[in-house]
C-alpha cells in the first residue's frame, strides 16, 4: 500500500497540473508516482484473484484456467 505522503502527493501534483502545470522535475516525479501506485493497484488486484472461485448456479466450479494456473503456482512458492 502507498504511504499517504504519496498519495497526498499524487493528488498535488494533478491539482497543479491543472491549475497552472508542472515544470519537467514535477512532471518526472508525478510519473514516477503513477507508476509506483499502479504497480501497487495490479498486486492487489492479483492477490484478489488468487483466492477467487466461480461458481456457477449448478454449485460446478467453473473458475477460469488462467487463474486457477495462478493459484497453484502460488501454492508452489
Amino acid at each position: 500500500m502507498l504511504s499517504n505522503e504519496k498519495l497526498n502527493r499524487i493528488n498535488e501534483l494533478a491539482n497543479k497540473s491543472k491549475e497552472e502545470g508542472l515544470n519537467k522535475a514535477e512532471k518526472a516525479e508525478q510519473k514516477e508516482l503513477r507508476q509506483e501506485y499502479l504497480k501497487n493497484v495490479r498486486s492487489s488486484f492479483k492477490n484478489q484473484l488468487k483466492g477467487m472461485t466461480v461458481v456457477d448456479p449448478e454449485g460446478n466450479d467453473v473458475t477460469p484456467e488462467k487463474v486457477k494456473k495462478m493459484q497453484q503456482n502460488e501454492k508452489k512458492n
